[in-house]
């Protein structure tokens, strides 16, 4: 395991884009460097959060949070879009920070819950949210392709 105390959790910033990119294209998602900044500059509003794990300068993963607000009730619910952890630091402990992270940001929103998408073709993934308290039996989400 990883100590915690040498990675340090901070906003992503234009300068951690090559990083960023390379993750996301590695885990499957093609992305350059441009891709990210552009997308990082999306995410510069007080709903969203991109945040990565840092150590000594070195970004080992990153987690990107929203917050929706809902129109049933009069709070917001938080929605991790993306969490990616460099293959090679697996099972570390660096998605769990990652996580706290997310889950630390929805507290702070007064969000009422987080919830994560994970298909089904990442079943490490899933493991890793079901360990930590994610309830996979309480998926309604459809979708369609437009």
């Amino acid at each position: 395991m990883i100590e915690t105390q040498a990675i340090a959790l901070r906003p992503a910033t234009a300068a951690d884009a090559e990083r960023i990119a390379a993750l996301f294209t590695e885990e499957g998602y093609p992305a350059g460097p441009s891709d990210i900044v552009s997308r990082l500059e999306r995410f510069a509003s007080p709903f969203s959060t991109v945040s990565v794990a840092d150590s000594g300068g070195e970004v080992l993963g990153f987690v990107a949070v929203h917050l929706l607000p809902r129109f049933e009730h009069d709070d917001r619910i938080a929605r991790i879009l993306a969490l990616v952890v460099d293959a090679g630091v697996r099972e570390r402990g660096v998605g769990h920070l990652l996580m706290e992270e997310a889950e630390r940001i929805a507290r702070n929103a007064g969000a009422a819950f987080i919830e994560v998408t994970a298909g089904h073709h990442r079943p490490d993934a899933r493991h890793l949210y079901e360990a930590l308290g994610y309830d996979a039996a309480v998926t309604a989400y459809l979708r369609k392709k437009l």
